[in-house]
């Protein structure tokens, strides 16, 4: 069975509301990409690290409900790690983390259909080294995915991090990144303009999500397009970005464009597939801001009823 393995920090988001309510939800972005791809019942592997603590077993159950499979040793940490989210009148988070990251052993073969790789997970030594070279390795076998998410208070200043976040996108075939995560690391520079100059240093797809203005893509032969955001209330974006990541994965899995022996498809997609993988990636997005925290759809809720 072709299955997916996501690298990458889990957590509980403590989110504080603007009015003051404090609530626990388990998260943490590259847990919450595995979430998304059991939930759209795709086979997903998650190794992490997380303690065997109450935190811990909650981030456990939370996981093992939406049948994500955890990496033996995932549970090795010393303690849950956190991240506090502070929310405003609008249901935008802004994080505070208190994080430990480091990888357990993992296994690659030729049924690792994409590896997916992201966030703190890909910036936080030691962690981040071995995230890196695990990368490199599982190209043999895989489609390489990465959602940069940046995280400034964890990430340092942006000359520190970019080396580290361009050593994983050198070695990624898509790659997931907000115009925020794109001026907080090139301030010199438009999002899109820096969108364009990755997508020809090897990438196949660079997506750029906009928020509330869409997503653009572009890819290494040259294709550029916008998809507008669906019409939604927001509740919270908590796991937002998250949800879009394993909506493009799963839209590209159904398309048959992952694994190591298609990336010169992947690198030739067409307009229209990969206009349809930003829609799907949008409308589940767009289910998970409608509701409390990183909670993204299942494929049942997504399929049109009769």
């Amino acid at each position: 069975m072709s299955h997916a393995l996501v690298i990458g920090e889990a957590l509980v988001d403590i989110v504080r509301d603007a009015a003051g309510e404090v609530t626990e939800h388990p998260g943490g972005s590259p847990a919450n990409v595995a979430l998304g791809l059991a939930r759209l019942g795709r086979h997903a592997q998650l190794a992490t690290w997380f303690g065997r603590d109450e935190r811990g077993r909650a981030v456990h159950d939370h996981l093992r409900a939406s049948d994500v499979h955890l990496v033996p040793g995932s549970d090795d940490a010393e303690r849950t790690s956190t991240a506090e989210a502070q929310l405003d009148a609008d249901g935008a988070a802004t994080y505070t983390f208190d994080l430990l990251w480091n990888v357990p052993e993992v296994h690659l073969d030729d049924d690792l259909a994409v590896l997916h790789v992201g966030s703190i997970g890909a910036t936080l030594r030691p962690g981040a080294d071995a995230v890196a070279e695990i990368a490199l390795a599982a190209r043999d076998h895989a489609t390489i995915s990465y959602d940069v998410n940046a995280r400034p208070s964890i990430m340092g200043e942006p000359v520190d991090a970019e080396s580290l976040i361009e050593r994983v996108a050198s070695r990624s075939d898509v790659i997931k990144v907000s115009d925020e995560d794109f001026r907080w690391l090139y301030s010199h520079l438009d999002p899109l303009d820096a969108a364009r100059e990755w997508a020809q240093q090897g990438p196949a797809v660079v997506v750029v999500t906009q928020a509330d203005q869409g997503s653009t893509a572009f890819t290494s032969s040259g294709l550029e397009v916008h998809v507008p955001a669906p019409a939604v209330t927001v509740v919270d974006t908590v796991g937002a970005g998250d949800s879009y990541m394993s909506g493009l994965i799963d839209a590209l899995w159904t398309a048959k464009l992952l694994g190591a022996s298609r990336r010169e498809k992947l690198h030739a997609i067409s307009e229209d597939d990969l206009r349809t993988a930003m829609r799907w990636a949008a409308r589940i997005a767009a289910i998970t801001v409608s509701r409390p925290g990183a909670d993204p759809p299942t494929r049942h809720e997504l399929e049109p009823t009769s």
